[in-house]
């Protein structure tokens, strides 16, 4: 006789006991189970029970024990989270890492989060270059089944990066394409500059930000081949390294336009375009390009209009040639645009970022654009802007969603000098105003001699249009024993700003004013003649134009501002004239963009049209060229600095690598100026007069530019070439090191 088959063994219950549960109810532990009382279950379907209430992350322990017809199931449960706390930590605060780990007090614990949260905190010490961190999670046992989590931190030491490295670059020294990337070298003052830390994250960054900077300058094919992380033997700092590959640079060819869109005319379009064959390609011609006809084919009401480049590749005369097709895009409209996370920030400030409104057809280039304008506000730590389909078919939402960054400043600051003594600055500053995008700053500056009190209001969207209003008030009173005589101005100043064409804007404004010198000391009798006259009040309109070819950034390499203004005075108040400022800078980088070459030329002119002439507190006296005191040069009458109705200077600048390591953050640069101011009214003169008439002076010099943690300061040593007897010259002078 054959033997029969074995059989599974099964289980049949009428009852089931659950013990150890204090929290958790049974039933609850049932469901979990998925056994019912009188259900035939196998051994393996027992075991899957256990799995189950095992896995809930409930328990300690688990065991199912069948008896007869009764299923005993005991269970241990995991204890209660009585608080949560950290210790170890002082470069991440507490509130912080309690923002980042799952486990939370009042919660069950669960070793396996526990243990992930401790990862998180690795994770959150890592993005701060402390790659050495280490956190363990520790259990403390309470009564009634409780426990308190402490994550025990240890921080450890950032760790630097030693070198930043390029292999295969030709056209861009290695000194320049590390001013490109973020990752930087540790330097002299690495405990107040965090760059130069070790971020595993920085570096996929510093890939995209090289591409970038490659195709910029018509590298199409440039590509980042590798990136080399070493750790030292020692474990403290990193040599990076990145590999590249740079390829050929293109340069436009032809370049074309063809319209497949009826009442789209090609012709009128590609006389729309701004670049030219023979031009260093650059991607971001090509979407200046397409963003100047699809606004051209808004205006001439042609829905839908896409811009298609096509682009051909010319690798015998290393040339691009782009034809820009005119086709009709999807019909596809947006339905919304939700805005979340900006809990300080109101919508309207993000939402006037975009030109597309509910309603109108979908373009993505315009939202990818609106993307970039919310990011540059500068208000938010993370700006993302997606779309995705709406309710119909033919419909998007636009999702935009943003994180809150601090965008207020105080600051305080103290200096000291021989002639006035002791003075101390307070700043405060704020660059979303109450969350409208509004920016407000208000400063006092105050010494032994001299007080300086500023307010400045930026609307930057009056009346909900493209039209900045804003507000200044100034005052400025000086008195003491260095100055021939004391004096009080006062400006206030309404102005409205908005844009004339694609990098011209003009601004329209009011001021009023208050101008007063008296107590004078000296010898001169023009100024004591002035200082009679006492306090004066003016009143006037004026206009400003700017042309900024930096808005569009078409040209990464060079850029040119103009700026033409007038002030007419005379509507009310004391006093009748006309004041004429004008600016022009052109800048340009060459060899290989390793040298900056600065050409500005400045120039201003008062013209009295009352019955009354300049005073010493109207007339231009400044600083306006190097190697020369401020009211060093001008006219004079014996010795006492008098100012000129008319200004006028040309600076020429040149900055360049000193060989050093870019760490240090030192450049050199070398200067010559040329200027002079001239011209006053001798009524009252008693005694000589000198450069009343126009004299140049000039000066030369060398500068050390240093990229400091309290911004860049530029140290510069002059040497007077030309200059004219009662001149006071400056050999050397330390200033903010302007950028252009």
């Amino acid at each position: 006789m054959a033997p029969l088959p074995a059989q599974a063994q099964s289980y049949r219950f009428t009852d089931v006991a659950i013990a150890g549960n204090q929290r958790i109810e049974a039933g609850t532990i049932l469901t979990y189970a998925g056994i019912g009382r009188g259900q035939t279950v196998s051994a393996a379907e027992l075991n899957d029970a256990y799995q189950r209430i095992l896995g809930s992350g409930l328990f300690e322990d688990v065991s199912i024990t069948p008896r007869g017809n009764t299923l005993e199931i005991k269970v241990i449960e995991y204890p209660t989270i009585s608080k949560i706390a950290f210790e170890g930590n002082s470069k991440i605060k507490d509130e912080d890492l309690s923002g980042i780990v799952e486990s939370a007090s009042r919660q069950v614990f669960n070793p396996a989060k526990a243990e992930r949260d401790a990862a998180t905190i690795v994770g959150a010490y890592a993005e701060t270059g402390r790659s050495a961190a280490r956190v363990n999670p520790k259990v403390i046992r309470r009564s009634d089944n409780r426990v308190d989590l402490v994550f025990e931190i240890f921080e450890g030491k950032k760790i630097e990066v030693q070198r930043v490295s390029f292999v295969g670059n030709r056209a861009y020294s290695d000194g320049r394409l590390r001013r490109v990337v973020g990752s930087k070298q540790a330097g002299l003052l690495r405990a107040i500059i965090n760059r130069d830390t070790f971020v595993e994250d920085r570096i996929e960054f510093d890939k995209q930000v090289l591409a970038d900077f490659y195709s910029a300058r018509g590298y199409v094919d440039f590509r980042v081949t590798g990136v080399n992380a070493e750790l030292a033997r020692e474990r403290d700092t990193y040599f990076i390294t990145f590999n590249v590959q740079e390829g050929q640079q293109f340069r436009f060819g032809r370049i074309t336009t063809v319209s497949e869109l009826p009442g789209a005319v090609a012709a009128e379009y590609q006389a729309a375009l701004n670049v030219k064959p023979g031009e260093i390609y650059s991607p971001a011609k090509v979407e200046n390009a397409i963003a100047r006809m699809e606004r051209l084919g808004v205006r001439q009401g042609v829905d839908f209009l896409r811009v298609e480049p096509r682009i051909t590749r010319n690798d015998r005369d290393q040339s691009l040639d782009v034809e820009f097709a005119l086709v009709r895009g999807p019909r596809i409209f947006v339905e919304r645009i939700d805005i979340e996370g900006n809990t300080t920030t109101l919508d309207r400030v993000i939402r006037r970022q975009f030109d597309t409104v509910e309603g109108d057809p979908f373009n993505p280039r315009e939202i990818r654009e609106s993307a970039e304008r919310i990011r540059a506000l500068d208000f938010f730590e993370t700006a993302e802007v997606d779309a995705r389909e709406g309710s119909r078919p033919d419909q998007v939402i636009v999702d935009v969603d943003v994180e809150e960054k601090s965008t207020g400043s105080l600051s305080f600051g103290a200096s000291y000098s021989t002639s006035s003594g002791i003075g101390f600055t307070i700043g405060f500053a704020e660059r979303n105003f109450l969350g409208r995008g509004q920016r407000l700053s208000a400063q006092i500056a105050a010494s032994a001699d001299r007080a300086n009190y500023n307010i400045n209001f930026v609307e930057p969207a009056f009346l909900s249009r493209d039209v900045a209003f804003g507000l200044e008030f100034a005052l400025i009173e000086t008195e003491g024993d260095f100055a021939l005589y004391d004096t009080t101005v006062g400006r206030f100043r309404p102005s409205l700003t908005f844009p004339v064409s694609e990098n011209g804007r003009l601004q329209i404004s009011y001021s009023a004013g208050y101008k007063d010198m008296d107590n004078y000391t000296g010898t001169s009798g023009i100024l004591a003649n002035e200082s009679l006259r006492g306090g004066e009040f003016e009143s006037g309109v004026g206009y400003n134009y700017t042309f900024d070819t930096r808005r569009t950034g078409l040209n990464p390499n060079a850029g040119v501002l103009l700026s033409f203004g007038q002030d007419f005075y005379g509507l009310g108040g004391d006093q009748e004239y006309i004041q004429t400022t004008a600016r022009a800078i052109a800048q340009t980088k060459v060899l290989n963009e390793e040298v900056t070459l600065r050409a500005t030329l400045e120039a201003g002119a008062l013209n009295f049209t009352g019955s009354k002439d300049s005073r010493a507190v109207d007339r231009y006296a400044g600083q306006i060229i190097r190697g020369f005191e401020p009211n060093g040069i001008g006219p004079l009458e014996g010795t006492e600095q008098l100012g000129g109705n008319y200004f006028a200077a040309l600076k020429l600048d040149a900055e360049f690598p000193l060989g050093l390591p870019e760490e240090y953050g030192l450049t050199g640069g070398a200067f010559l100026d040329v200027g002079s101011i001239w011209d006053v009214d001798t009524v009252g003169a008693t005694g000589p007069l000198s450069s009343i008439d126009f004299k140049p002076r000039s000066a030369i010099g060398v500068s050390l530019i240093w990229t400091s943690p309290f911004g860049p300061l530029r140290f510069n040593f002059s040497q007077a070439l030309q200059k004219e007897t009662g001149d006071q010259t400056q050999s050397f002078d330390v200033s903010i090191a302007s950028t252009f």
